[in-house]
């Protein structure tokens, strides 16, 4: 199933969010050794997961397959709170721009079921933000990872030249999402839509 989660309904999604909150420490402290912080050595969970931040989670009957965190850019996030030397210009924000963090694919997935997850959770990216006039999307990212983004096929550009943080260089990019975003997404394999994401975009929904 995919649960679409943001604090309105989170009482409904324990255990997607404890399922969540465990792969990122899995995958971001675990195996990319990243200093943030973990609650009761299983969690990660940083300033940001409070009631302002939204998730889409993908899980199936063995719990977490992939998750990613949705801030409002009116408030303080990433980018502008950390790494705002990555834009060239002024970082985007605004009522219909959110930026996209903690994207996690969890580390028990084959390579194949990566792609598959990966593309599903793009996905629910879009018709999450088609749903709820989101317009543009914002996110850092280490340049491999960022490059990838960018040939996903959907509108998307760097925001400024990448920069050395704790040894590996981070960039920042923007992605406009329009009515057109899944058709550019499915002329590169990337479109992946889930029927009832499209019925049921804050609650958790039978895939």
């Amino acid at each position: 199933m995919i649960a679409l989660v943001d604090t309105r309904v989170a009482a409904a999604c324990d255990d997607a969010l404890r399922g969540m909150f465990a792969a990122r420490k899995r995958v971001f402290v675990d195996l990319l050794g990243w200093d943030v912080p973990v609650l009761d050595g299983r969690f990660e969970i940083d300033q940001f997961d409070d009631e302002h931040a939204r998730y889409l989670i993908l899980v199936d009957d063995d719990g977490h397959l992939g998750s990613a965190r949705l801030l409002p850019t009116v408030r303080p996030h990433i980018l502008d709170t950390l790494f705002p030397a990555l834009c060239a210009g002024p970082v985007p924000t605004g009522s219909a721009t959110y930026e996209i963090t903690r994207f996690c694919l969890d580390r028990r997935l084959t390579a194949r079921s990566r792609r598959d997850v990966r593309n599903r959770l793009v996905t629910a990216l879009v018709v999450h933000a088609l749903i709820e006039g989101i317009e543009t999307y914002t996110g850092v990212a280490e340049v491999a990872w960022l490059n990838q983004i960018l040939r996903f096929g959907w509108n998307a550009v760097a925001l400024g030249q990448p920069m050395p943080s704790d040894g590996q260089p981070l960039g920042a990019l923007r992605i406009e999402i329009t009515s057109e975003t899944p058709a550019l997404l499915e002329m590169t394999g990337m479109w992946a839509p889930t029927d009832q994401l499209r019925e049921a975009p804050l609650q958790i929904a039978g895939a």
